[in-house]
C-alpha cells in the first residue's frame, strides 16, 4: 500500500510546476474561503474589471489612452446600473409587495379548489389531512407571525449601509483596476512563485472561456427575462415584471432554476385564470421560451465556453453554491471548467519500473 501511494505521489507531484500550481490553487481557495466576506468588495470589483476590460481594450485600439477609456467605460456602466436601479427595481419591488398582500386570498382560492376536489374524490384526498393542512397554513399566516417576519426583514435594512459602502468602494476599485492594470499585474507577480509556467498555461486556457461564459450568461439573462416579460405583459399576467426578472435570473442555476421559477408562474396564472385557455396559452408560450433557451440560445452563446456533463454542472452548482452562496452558483460552471482544465493540464511523470522487478511477458 505504501509503495502504491509513493508511486502515485511521484507520478503526480514530481514536477515542480505541478507543485507550484497546486500551491497557488490552495492558497487562493483558502483566501476565498476564510476571507471572502472581508474581501467581497475587492472580489466584486475584480470581476467587474475583468468584464469591462474588453471595451477598454477596444478603445485602446482606437488610440484612446487607458485612463480616458477606463473613465468612459465606467461612466457608461454606472449609467446602465442607475437606469436599472431606478427604472426596474422599484416596479419589481411594488409587484413583490403586492404579491405578498394578495397571497392570503390566493391561498384561500387554492384551498377552495382543493376542498372541492376532496369532496369529489374522497378516495384520493383525505378530508382530515386537508383540515390539518389548512390549520397549519392559518398558523403560518397568523398576524403575529407575519409581524415577526416583517421585523426580521426590517432588521436586514442595516445592510443598506453595506450597500452604500459598496456603491462607493467598488466603482473606485474598478476604475483603478482598469486604469493601472499593467502596474498591478506586474506588482502582484512578486507574491507568486517564479516557476509558474503550468499555472500560466491553465490561466490562458481558462481566460477566454470564463469571459465567454460570463458574457454569454449576462446576454442569456437579458434575453430570457425580456422575452418572458413581453409574454407575461401581453397575456395580462399579474406581477409580470417580477416574474420576468425571476425567469431571467433563473438561468443562473442550470436545470434547477427553470424548474423552481415555473412553480410561481403556474400558481399566479392559475389563481388569476384557473384552468382556462389563457392558462394554457401562457404555459405554452413559457414552454417555448424555455425550449428555445435550452436548444438554441445556450448552444449559440456557450458553444466554446462550456464542455461539461450535466451531472458535473449540477454537482458544481451544489458544491460552490453551498460554499459561496449566490456568487458560487453564478461562477459554478467557470470553477468547474477550471478544475477540468487543471486536471487536463496536470503533468504525469512515468516512473521507470524497478530493475529488480521481473520482466512482463
Amino acid at each position: 500500500m505504501f509503495s502504491f501511494f509513493s508511486r502515485w505521489y511521484q507520478e503526480r507531484f514530481s514536477d515542480p510546476q505541478a507543485v507550484t500550481l497546486l500551491a497557488i490553487l490552495v492558497g487562493l481557495a483558502l483566501v476565498l474561503y476564510f476571507a471572502g466576506g472581508l474581501l467581497a468588495p475587492l472580489l466584486v470589483a475584480l470581476v467587474l474589471a475583468f468584464l469591462l476590460e474588453w471595451p477598454v481594450a477596444q478603445m485602446l485600439k482606437l488610440g484612446i489612452n487607458r485612463t480616458t477609456a477606463a473613465s468612459l467605460v465606467l461612466i457608461i456602466f454606472l449609467g446602465i446600473v442607475v437606469l436599472l436601479t431606478f427604472g426596474l427595481i422599484p416596479s419589481v419591488w411594488r409587484q413583490g409587495v403586492s404579491l405578498m398582500t394578495d397571497l392570503p386570498s390566493m391561498i384561500d382560492k387554492g384551498l377552495q379548489t382543493v376542498q372541492g376536489l376532496a369532496t369529489q374524490y374522497p378516495q384520493f384526498i383525505s378530508v382530515e389531512q386537508l383540515n390539518l393542512m389548512v390549520a397549519e397554513l392559518k398558523k403560518l399566516l397568523d398576524t403575529q407571525h407575519v409581524l415577526d417576519i416583517a421585523k426580521q426583514l426590517i432588521g436586514y435594512s442595516a445592510s443598506l449601509l453595506v450597500l452604500m459602502v459598496y456603491a462607493i468602494l467598488v466603482p473606485l476599485l474598478v476604475f483603478f483596476f482598469l486604469k493601472d492594470k499593467d502596474q498591478l499585474i506586474s506588482g502582484s507577480k512578486r507574491f507568486f512563485p517564479t516557476n509558474r509556467q503550468l499555472a500560466r498555461k491553465v490561466w490562458f486556457e481558462m481566460h477566454q472561456q470564463i469571459f465567454n461564459y460570463i458574457r454569454g450568461k449576462v446576454i442569456e439573462i437579458v434575453i430570457v427575462g425580456v422575452a418572458s416579460y413581453i409574454l407575461f405583459a401581453f397575456m395580462g399576467l399579474s406581477y409580470s415584471a417580477l416574474l420576468g426578472v425571476l425567469t431571467g435570473l433563473s438561468v443562473l442555476i442550470p436545470y434547477v432554476g427553470a424548474t423552481l421559477v415555473t412553480l410561481p408562474i403556474m400558481l399566479v396564472a392559475f389563481f388569476q385564470w384557473g384552468f382556462s385557455s389563457e392558462f394554457g396559452y401562457l404555459m405554452l408560450g413559457y414552454g417555448i421560451i424555455q425550449a428555445l433557451d435550452g436548444n438554441v440560445l445556450v448552444p449559440i452563446l456557450f458553444s466554446d465556453a462550456v464542455d461539461l456533463h450535466p451531472v458535473i454542472i449540477i454537482a458544481a452548482v451544489l458544491v460552490f453554491g453551498g460554499l459561496w452562496g449566490v456568487l458560487g452558483v453564478f461562477f459554478a460552471i467557470p470553477l468547474a471548467s477550471l478544475v477540468k482544465a487543471v486536471i487536463n493540464a496536470w503533468p504525469k511523470t512515468e516512473i521507470e519500473p524497478s530493475a529488480s522487478a521481473p520482466p512482463q511477458k
